[in-house]
């Protein structure tokens, strides 16, 4: 009996020293880890504004062709009514039209309340 109570008794825990080493590791390893999710988050940010100025460019397309089915100009007065006509949000970003280009049209997507990221792209007219 006595020799049970002497083997539970001898068993150690982690010295200061191991407990120290561990959280330097962890330390260091946060270090490295916290700015790379940091800069998760914006990529991805940039990434959905992105898809939100192709969905643009997939409406002003849709549009465009129901301009020419339906009998509309086909010079400026088509891209000036397909860039009135298409609808200004995509979700949670808001795109803004700009017809001022020669043959296309400028699209502005930016996030709305607490979405983050802006991106633009143009929309070619189909030739």
């Amino acid at each position: 009996m006595s020799r049970r109570r002497s083997k539970v008794c001898n068993q150690k825990g982690f010295t200061l020293i191991e407990i120290i080493a561990v959280l330097v590791i962890l330390g260091i390893l946060a270090a490295v880890a916290i700015p790379k999710f940091m800069d998760l988050t914006s990529v991805a940010s940039e990434k959905a504004a992105m898809q939100g100025v192709a969905e643009g460019k997939s409406r002003l397309s849709n549009q465009f062709a129901r301009n020419l089915l339906e009998g509309a100009a086909t010079g400026r007065d088509a891209i000036r009514s397909t860039a009135r006509i298409a609808l200004s949000d995509a979700g949670d970003y808001k795109l803004k039209y700009s017809d001022s280009l020669t043959n296309g049209i400028k699209i502005v997507a930016s996030g709305i309340g607490s979405v983050k990221g802006t991106t633009s792209g143009v929309w070619i007219r189909p030739q």
